[in-house]
């Protein structure tokens, strides 16, 4: 597997694997009302790109397919972790993850994780602040807003 910085070529490969991955992995976490709020398959997909070139967006490939994608912005927000469904529990997400952690440095990260990412974010040293309900397209999802400080810096009490 390499990790690799993003391309603009990739923005669409990208966008359908975020798609099929929603409506896989998540779907035992998901009812299909609120996969397809979450995922809808019409990305935007000049803003994905506008916005992966903003942050440190890494890609995972594998034999020359995309198996997996994360990005992070400059404040230290994890926006994204996706990987392929045929590429789950090999791997991916902690090469991504880590690559990007290791980007930010002394920065702590936060990200909001589904209910079915959060055990990885756990096992990786990321808390939970606090349990949300977000509304995408007038439906609500359950997330977690999860924190990840620095191993030198301890949370605040």
């Amino acid at each position: 597997m390499v990790i690799r910085k993003y391309r603009p070529s990739d923005c669409r490969e990208l966008a359908e694997l975020f798609y099929q991955t929603v409506h896989t992995v998540n779907a035992a976490d998901y009812t299909k009302e609120q996969l397809n709020a979450w995922a809808g398959g019409n990305v935007d997909l000049p803003a994905w790109n506008k916005s992966f070139l903003e942050h440190i967006t890494l890609v995972a490939v594998e034999g020359g397919r995309i198996t997996g994608f994360g990005d992070l912005d400059p404040p230290g927000y994890l926006d994204r972790l996706y990987v392929h469904r045929d590429f789950q529990r090999q791997g991916v997400a902690s090469a991504i993850c880590g690559a990007l952690e290791q980007a930010a440095g002394m920065n702590t990260i936060t990200t909001h994780a589904s209910i079915t990412a959060r055990p990885f974010f756990a096992r990786r040293g990321y808390i939970v602040k606090r349990k949300q309900r977000v509304v995408r397209k007038g439906i609500s999802l359950t997330n977690y807003v999860m924190v990840k400080y620095p191993e030198k810096e301890s949370a605040p009490q």
